[in-house]
């Protein structure tokens, strides 16, 4: 398979190779990042953080077929960082952003559910995000999170459960 031998030949320390293999996914890890974080900037930020520790540790991949699967776990571990980061810091005002979209109700739905998202503690998020956004199995999930196929399993379980009580709580949909 071509990814494999471009893994492989990024690992020899072949730049080209790493270029070609990590533009690929640069969408994908901007779509993960945003998706956590919530702006452009940090987003872009996160790409870059992303880049750079691909780069600097290709050579601890150890399956060549799970490049994308490695990217996405050093995604969301940059975005946590970032988030983590940012708690510790107290904005002097409030920046809202201008969210685009051709009718209200889109709109509404639109922060409806990023409100019932990022309700879920940070693993739930996490798992949903991936499961549903990034349309990963529970193998995956699991081996980009590094937990068993089980908690894997619970966390989505629990995670769903607590967004259909937020769902009815709201009144919303149900």
């Amino acid at each position: 398979m071509k990814l494999e031998r471009l893994v492989k030949k990024a690992q020899k320390g072949n730049d080209k190779a790493y270029l070609m293999l990590f533009r690929q996914y640069e969408a994908d890890i901007y779509r993960m990042a945003y998706v956590y974080v919530k702006n452009k900037e940090d987003a872009l930020d996160i790409v870059q953080e992303v880049a750079y520790q691909s780069y600097k540790k290709i050579g601890t991949l150890k399956k060549p077929e799970y490049f994308k699967t490695w990217l996405m776990k050093i995604t969301i571990n940059c975005a946590l960082n970032l988030i983590n980061k940012n708690k510790k810091v107290i904005p002097l005002y409030l920046d809202f952003e201008v969210i685009s979209g051709s009718e209200d109700e889109d709109i509404a739905l639109t922060l409806s559910l990023h409100k019932l998202i990022n309700a879920l503690k940070e693993d739930e998020k996490s798992v949903i995000l991936l499961k549903y956004y990034d349309d990963r199995t529970l193998k995956e999930i699991s081996e980009i999170l590094d937990i068993p196929l089980g908690t894997a399993k619970s966390v989505l379980y629990r995670a769903l459960d607590k967004l259909r009580q937020n769902v009815k709580e709201a009144g919303n949909y149900g």
